[in-house]
């Protein structure tokens, strides 16, 4: 019932095609610390917790911004959701979907972000389209893209390498 919650927000999504397996894009968001190797605005990416029942782990970006991700739902080859932000703060729900496509995979990104959470929504429509759509699509189009030049070079993402980001650089 508190996920629907969070679903009541305005999100922003972005998709990617790769041209790698299903099981490959799988294996490569659900391994432990992933964001080390793929994420363009990544610090550091520690385990908190990775074993059957729980997965958690903190993300510190570039700016020094320090989020905890909280795995709610995994489902083994398809994705999984989570909650991030700071410990004990304000909570974005985010979705991590998986798609076959044609000879290779789509992967999903979709955040329910905390920002403008508080507004009635009709009141953040606006500074929704105008301000946190953009800036996240950017975001989301930068770790996506992280994880496509991962899985095709083999080689840890240079950071910043999509250009610098106003809210994690």
């Amino acid at each position: 019932m508190v996920i629907n919650n969070y679903k009541k927000r305005h999100s922003v999504s972005y998709s990617m095609d790769y041209e790698v397996s299903v099981e490959k894009i799988w294996e490569l968001i659900s391994k432990p610390g992933n964001l080390n190797s793929s994420h363009p605005y990544c610090k550091t990416n520690e385990i908190i917790s990775w074993d059957e029942e729980n997965h958690s782990d903190r993300l510190v970006y570039l700016n020094g911004r320090n989020y905890i991700r909280n795995f709610q739902t995994w489902e083994e080859g398809k994705g999984y959701t989570l909650l991030i932000g700071k410990e004990n703060g304000a909570q974005s729900f985010v979705r991590w979907e998986i798609e076959e496509q044609g000879n290779g995979s789509k992967l999903t990104i979709t955040v329910y972000p905390f920002i403008l959470a508080k507004l009635p929504k009709i009141l953040a429509y606006i500074p929704h389209i105008l301000w946190v759509k953009p800036r996240l699509g950017n975001y989301l189009k930068s770790v996506l893209s992280g994880f496509k030049y991962y899985s095709e070079t083999g080689e840890s993402v240079p950071r910043n390498h999509f250009g610098k980001h106003p809210w994690f650089s």
